[in-house]
């Protein structure tokens, strides 16, 4: 089983996370359903580390992880001031 580090709680399994997208500037200032998806789903996807936004629903709080989208180890919960978009996609 995946276990993800809650910044809150601790250790969780992967399960109570959802995905939010790679952290960056939204494409446009209000961005269509479409445009939203194309920027959070269709990137180039070249393997490395790459910073993520992950919700944990049972304590509904949003952060950051560095992951090695190579293999997809977790390296580190980001502060939020090393982020320099911090806008959730979802």
């Amino acid at each position: 089983m995946k276990i993800i580090d809650c910044p809150v709680i601790g250790p969780r399994p992967a399960a109570e996370f959802t995905y939010g997208g790679a952290v960056g500037a939204p494409p446009v200032e209000d961005p269509t359903p479409d445009q939203l998806a194309e920027h959070v789903f269709y990137r180039a996807g070249a393997p490395g580390v790459l910073r993520e936004w992950w919700y944990h629903r049972p304590t509904g709080r949003w952060f950051v992880l560095e992951r090695n989208t190579a293999t997809n180890d977790i390296l580190r919960t980001v502060e939020p001031e090393e982020v320099a978009y911090a806008i959730p996609m979802l």
